[in-house]
């Protein structure tokens, strides 16, 4: 078997962890499609060729467009419904047992679904994926930072009142530049106080400024994207110390230009210095990604060995929140295959 065909075989038998993908992300192009010929005015192509086009991003904006334009077609619990389960189903293709799924319920009611409809989905979409697809999901509430902080109340507000099962982080994601992190302190202590965990994201496309603010001003315990920490050494030596992971999507990071290639990817150097980094899909079928090709692209661009796959997979685990005795149980099954 040529060596990249016996790699692709081991990352395929890995068991994973996924810490870093967005509900509305993860919606194949046949269910994007499907809810496109829901709502013919939406400007969202049906025809999967067009759509390929469609996915074809520009720069982050222009992805920010695209992302806004699927999220319009989400319109019942069972448009939620049937995305928990497409995305469970895709995650246990690719030996993921976990997955911390980013929803962002403001922009949901936004669009007209209700609050009731929301969780409503999500519930009877994780019981599905549990029963059917054999994959634990639970949920991480984000504000989306460009409606500002009257978004972060309301995200807050809905966090805290219904508390559903599985609910577990509380996330700031949206544009970056201008959308201080700061701004949102006050939604980010109550969260933590109440139990959940800070996940914001930082570092996509600012600067290492960014990634300091959601540590010190949201008490960030994990950082989505964070790769600007690679410009900062001070940063970085924090980060490790403090073993703050980083949820790293190298794929989605090419996609919407914030590196020119994975091989030009700052992955190696956070790794280097010590950097809990975990790897991520954030919007796999908007960007052509997968869980298995992450891991692939990574190791072949690089040049990880199996040893350090593992040690990546492993990473996902430890940067959880599951409990421990499932964590336990994971890094016992990564030990056995690598």
């Amino acid at each position: 078997m040529p060596e990249n065909s016996a790699m692709a075989a081991f990352v395929a038998e890995l068991p994973k962890v996924e810490l870093h993908v967005h509900l509305v992300g993860s919606a194949s192009p046949a269910t994007v499609a499907r809810l496109a010929r829901r709502h013919p005015g939406s400007g969202v192509p049906t025809d999967l060729t067009e759509l390929r086009e469609f996915f074809t991003f520009r720069d982050f904006d222009h992805f920010l467009t695209v992302y806004w334009a699927v999220q319009s077609l989400i319109t019942t619990s069972a448009d939620i419904h049937d995305l928990v389960v497409g995305l469970a189903a895709d995650l246990s293709a690719q030996r993921c047992r976990y997955a911390e799924v980013t929803v962002t319920p403001y922009n949901h009611v936004l669009d007209g679904l209700s609050g009731d409809a929301l969780l409503e989905g999500l519930a009877s979409g994780r019981n599905a994926a549990a029963t059917e697809h054999g994959v634990d999901l639970a949920w991480c509430f984000d504000i989306p930072g460009e409606k500002g902080t009257t978004a972060g109340r309301e995200t807050l507000i809905f966090a805290l009142r219904n508390r559903p099962d599985g609910l577990v982080s509380f996330g700031l994601g949206g544009p970056e530049i201008g959308v201080g992190r700061a701004l949102f302190e006050p939604f980010f202590t109550a969260a933590r106080e109440a139990g959940l965990h800070s996940v914001p994201h930082a570092g996509e496309t600012s600067g290492p400024a960014t990634v300091w603010s959601a540590i010190h001003d949201l008490g960030a315990e994990r950082i989505g994207h964070g790769t600007s920490s690679a410009a900062d050494p001070a940063l970085l030596a924090y980060l490790a110390e403090h073993r703050i992971p980083l949820e790293v999507c190298p794929t989605s990071n090419v996609r919407t230009r914030q590196v020119e290639s994975v091989a030009a990817h700052p992955v190696r150097r956070l790794l280097d210095h010590g950097v809990l980094v975990t790897l991520n899909t954030d919007d796999p079928p908007m960007f052509g990604a997968t869980l298995n090709g992450e891991y692939l692209t990574v190791a072949e661009c690089l040049g990880l060995t199996r040893t350090e796959l593992v040690a990546l997979a492993g990473n996902a685990v430890r940067a959880s929140f599951l409990q421990d005795t499932r964590k336990e149980a994971l890094l016992a099954e990564l030990a056995s295959v690598g």
